[in-house]
């Protein structure tokens, strides 16, 4: 995958790949009808998925600094759009995002709008001027644009922070779903996942996990659609349920109040596994006011425009003008998804709530429910949980529970579809949480090998060298994720809403005044940067340790503190400060300017 013609030819290769994709649904499906095992479907996607990623990463590998950084800044609008939504749409847009709106209802729409409108803030304050700058790095952007090392350093450490906590995330996703389609141990899983995420990306870099997270999002978006489209014609939703959901919605509430909520005891709670919920959003309250919904989406959006690894796709791009249009279909390509999340959401819970319906499990009897296939697979995951908490046989809204996880994995499955579709579903949510975690664990050690490496420690190394570095990179941070991801110290939606929060607290100013004010200087970059991230910090231990909180800040969004810190510390030590030399900004006003000669030559 080297010559310009793989690029011109670019159309063609994926759609024989998608073809050749759908060709394998079909054979699966018919290997199915003829007896072949759900575990044995499982695992033949999952490999078969897996091996082709890995063979996209093998044939895209190479020694040269510019093809493994920035993938010699040849990709096409449309196609980094494509990776940009598979980098983009990670486990928690696949797997946990339509559990978070079943469980907890309107209040994480917040996510959606916060994640979608932050690529407004990407396309017009930041990406086309840090492509213009021709930085290979967001720390690099930074050093050069601030001047020192300690600057560039800073970047980094805010850079680490937040994108080591957005990919044990990811990892913890690829382990739930090995976990469940290999049908091993969780804690070993991790690792499973971890193997499959650095075949992708160790040999090619940026190059590889450009052209493998097409191949993802073609996998993940067919995954994620065909289901929802399923299953709302089998139910009588449409074929298209998109337009019906607000009368969807309606039924849900009917239902609810046709069978009654009896809250549950403390002695009854207890007896259930940690980490699930219960079916109805009676259990919990999210975003109960207007600020609580605005303050969450407003830090989506802030962190969306500051995460290093959604910034580094659109110095991938040809020119200033194709990374603005990048950023258009990169919007298109994720509102496919995020539009069909609330869907898969309404249709999951109608699914199990509808008595009309043959899936329908509220006023079944125990016995029965505890018999059903998909029940029995997914209790042993430990996604799944039903207990006769009143003793009268049935089941009842309050005695049925389920992981956020497992809402859209073993929703096809409670739906009564084919189990195909459910390993269809697995394959996706794996391309989904593998796509992100190898723009994730590559934007840290590129950070690392090229900003400490090579621009502070040893400026003369080669490039052979300086790959090296950054390989062996890769394997250690993607080992220390999976070790953590395997404590489940945190779930993975909670996860990684902390990494924007983490990005915007530390990233967000520094980036934003570095394009917009000439005024800003080194020390008050610094000054932002270790201030913001060090507020953000203290204030989610606070809030997590018993603190109340002020000003409707919770810890799903302590990035407002964290960055309203870094604004004012750095625009008052800025102000304190000597200004930037002339040239310094002669450079910032050279950003600014859409044509042009990139303003940093080779690196």
């Amino acid at each position: 995958m080297k010559s310009t013609n793989f690029i011109d030819n670019l159309p063609k290769v994926y759609g024989i790949y998608t073809g050749g994709f759908i060709g394998f649904i079909i054979i699966m499906a018919i290997a199915e009808q003829m007896g072949m095992t759900a575990k044995a479907i499982g695992i033949a996607f999952v490999a078969f998925t897996v091996f082709i990623y890995a063979l996209i990463g093998w044939l895209s590998r190479t020694a040269q600094a510019d093809a493994y950084y920035v993938a010699g800044r040849q990709v096409p609008t449309v196609f980094n759009g494509m990776a940009t939504a598979a980098d983009w749409m990670s486990g928690a847009s696949f797997v946990a995002m339509a559990g978070g709106i079943y469980f907890k209802g309107y209040g994480y729409m917040a996510l959606l709008v916060g994640w979608t409108g932050g690529y407004v803030l990407v396309a017009s304050l930041l990406a086309p001027y840090l492509r213009k700058f021709g930085c290979y790095t967001v720390p690099d952007f930074i050093g050069t644009r601030y001047g020192g090392n300690l600057a560039r350093f800073s970047a980094v450490v805010v850079l680490t922070v937040a994108s080591f906590t957005y990919v044990t995330a990811q990892i913890n996703a690829t382990g739930t779903i090995a976990s469940v389609a290999l049908d091993i141990p969780f804690q070993y899983a991790v690792y499973i996942g971890l193997v499959s995420i650095l075949l992708c990306s160790m040999l090619g870099g940026m190059r590889g996990v450009t052209w493998t997270q097409v191949a993802q999002y073609i996998v993940l978006i067919i995954a994620y659609l065909l289901p929802v489209f399923w299953i709302s014609n089998k139910i009588g939703a449409g074929f298209f349920p998109h337009f019906m959901l607000a009368d969807e919605v309606a039924r849900i509430g009917e239902l609810e109040a046709q069978f009654g909520f009896v809250k549950n005891s403390a002695a009854d709670l207890a007896t259930v596994p940690k980490g699930l919920a219960g079916i109805t959003k009676a259990h919990s309250a999210v975003n109960a006011t207007p600020w609580a919904f605005i303050s969450l989406a407003l830090a989506m959006m802030m962190g969306t425009a500051s995460l290093p690894h959604v910034m580094m796709r659109y110095f991938t791009t040809p020119s200033v003008k194709a990374a603005r249009k990048s950023v258009g279909w990169s919007l298109f390509f994720i509102f496919l998804l995020y539009s069909s999340a609330p869907m898969l959401a309404t249709l999951s819970k109608l699914s199990l709530l509808d008595p009309n319906l043959s899936t329908g499990i509220i006023g079944r009897s125990i016995a029965d429910v505890q018999a059903i296939d998909w029940y029995q697979n997914w209790n042993a995951a430990n996604l799944m949980f039903v207990s006769d908490f009143n003793g009268n046989g049935t089941v009842e809204l309050n005695e049925f529970f389920m992981g956020g996880k497992a809402v859209v994995l073993a929703t096809p499955e409670i739906a009564g579809l084919p189990y195909v579709i459910s390993g269809l579903v697995a394959a996706g949510g794996m391309a989904a949480a593998m796509s992100t975690a190898d723009g994730l664990i590559l934007a840290i050690a590129n950070a690392i090998s090229h900003d400490v490496y090579y621009k502070i420690i040893d400026p003369k190394a080669e490039t052979a060298k300086r790959l090296v570095v950054a390989r062996v990179l890769l394997v250690v941070i993607g080992f220390a994720g999976a070790t953590i991801a395997a404590m489940e110290i945190q779930g993975i939606l909670g996860s990684v809403i902390w990494a924007f929060d983490f990005a915007m607290s530390g990233l967000f100013f520094p980036l934003v005044l570095g394009v917009w004010w000439k005024r800003a200087n080194r020390q008050g970059a610094i000054a932002g940067m270790l201030g913001g991230l060090a507020a953000g910090t203290w204030y989610l231990v606070w809030v997590r340790t018993g603190g109340s909180g002020f000003l409707g800040i919770t810890q799903l969004t302590f990035g407002i503190f964290g960055s309203a810190v870094s604004l004012v510390a750095m625009v008052v030590v800025s102000l304190m400060t000597q200004e930037p030399d002339k040239a310094t900004q002669k450079m910032v006003d050279e950003v600014r300017v859409p044509s042009g000669k990139t303003i940093l030559g080779k690196q």
